[in-house]
């Protein structure tokens, strides 16, 4: 588990999340103490490296809890993808604003509820599944968030193609079939301000070679968490859809 990283946390609220104002102070500050941990873990140097080895040890230990997802350590991985988002500049701010206050939630929420399918059994018995604001939409959005970030990487190494290319085909992907036309085009728009593929490399400080390696072993290790998520939701009939 990574310590030291809730009390970092500011609380969330639903009105918060409408705040645009405290909605990026609280991405700023998550950002923060992601970063600080990512810095602290194990003297490692590099932000993937840092979060490739999280979910290798969040994957392990779901195996140990015979496939069982714990959320307080589901939570505090998530927390460091948000360094990834924002090694992407302005144009990923509004996946890594919203991503942040998704986590930020399911972090408080782990002082009530042990595990992921904890929260889906609470919300279906209430029938809040989908409502704004519930555990449950706030872990979909977070996967969403795992799966834009995984799906970028796979296309920044299917090709060799721009930044922007890759990260537009993944957001095709993964996050425009649930936004609005008026936000796709904000994002199309902000996607010209992406870096360029070797100042990426350059923010993560890696180099050619281990920025493959790094990708990789962040693919593969998200991918048995994402489709657990995914699971969750499908093993009660809750299409994804949304």
């Amino acid at each position: 588990m990574v310590m030291g990283f809730r009390t970092k946390l500011l609380p969330w609220s639903s009105s918060a999340a409408g705040a645009g104002a405290q909605a990026q102070a609280q991405a700023d500050a998550m950002c923060d103490a992601a970063a600080a941990v990512v810095a602290a873990r194990q003297g490692m140097e590099t932000p993937l490296t840092a979060v490739a080895e999280a979910f290798e040890e969040l994957a392990r230990g779901m195996e140990a809890d015979g496939g069982e997802l714990r959320l307080a350590p589901f939570g505090d991985t998530c927390a460091l993808v948000s360094v990834l988002f924002n090694s992407l500049g302005i144009a990923f701010k509004f996946a890594e604003s919203e991503y942040v206050t998704k986590v930020n939630d399911l972090i408080g929420a782990s002082k009530e509820y042990a595990t992921l399918n904890d929260i889906l059994d609470k919300d279906v018995e209430q029938d809040c599944v989908k409502k704004q604001g519930s555990h449950s939409r706030n872990l979909r959005r977070v996967r969403l968030g795992l799966g834009l970030i995984k799906a970028l990487f796979e296309q920044f190494l299917a090709t060799e193609g721009s930044l922007y290319d890759a990260a537009t085909t993944a957001y095709g992907q993964v996050c425009a079939p649930f936004h609005s036309w008026a936000i796709r085009k904000a994002v199309g728009a902000g996607m010209y301000t992406l870096p360029t593929r070797e100042q990426l490399i350059l923010r993560l400080n890696e180099t050619d070679c281990s920025v493959q390696k790094e990708m990789r072993r962040y693919i593969d290790a998200s991918s048995p968490i994402i489709e657990y998520i995914d699971s969750l939701f499908l093993s009660r009939n809750i299409v994804l859809d949304w």
